[in-house]
């Protein structure tokens, strides 16, 4: 069985484009107590301890500015923040992801990267994207699928690692691994 270990409902979506049949299970950690490099990793061993026979998928999405990481806004304000700094600029999306099994001795953890830029985001703007509260369960505040405000001017790299699980990465790995065809 393939297990995802996350609650987003774009990771689900996205791996539902290579694999049909696969559970989801999120993991409960404190995401702060581990360095974004090994944050996928932790995720799959919390969940991979119960189901050491199946194949876990876990991931963890940043945006990264300037060398500052931003992660999910707190709240409506500091994703205003947050798209303030984004607007009229670019940075880096960063996604790593693991494919765990215990006891199939499977362990593949890789980070992709992807480039946005923004476009000028005017002030209205901004208060009428929170307002649909979009913003608010995304890394950076934003998700580049929301296409109705015009955040995004154009990209370099995955646009699905941007939105949160790099499929096309994911399933070279999963084709190497002949766990999908």
């Amino acid at each position: 069985m393939i297990i995802l270990a996350s609650k987003s409902p774009r990771r689900k979506e996205l791996l539902g484009q290579l694999i049909s049949d696969f559970n989801i299970i999120p993991p409960i950690l404190d995401e702060y107590l581990y360095p974004f490099e090994k944050l996928s990793l932790e995720k799959a061993k919390i969940i991979a301890k119960n189901h050491p026979n199946d194949i876990i998928i876990a991931a963890d999405t940043i945006v990264i500015k300037d060398d500052v990481v931003f992660g999910k806004p707190k709240d409506k304000d500091d994703a205003k923040r947050m798209l303030k700094e984004l607007s009229n600029s670019f940075h880096q999306v960063k996604t790593v992801y693991t494919i765990l099994s215990i006891n199939k001795h499977i362990e593949i953890t890789r980070i992709i990267t992807s480039i946005v830029y923004f476009n000028k985001l005017s002030p209205q703007l901004i208060d009428d994207y929170i307002k649909t509260n979009s913003p608010l369960d995304k890394a950076g505040g934003y998700g580049i699928q929301d296409k109705t405000f015009n955040l995004v001017n154009h990209i370099e790299g995955s646009y699905t690692n941007i939105v949160g699980l790099p499929i096309e990465e994911l399933k070279k790995d999963l084709q190497s691994l002949k766990i999908i065809a």
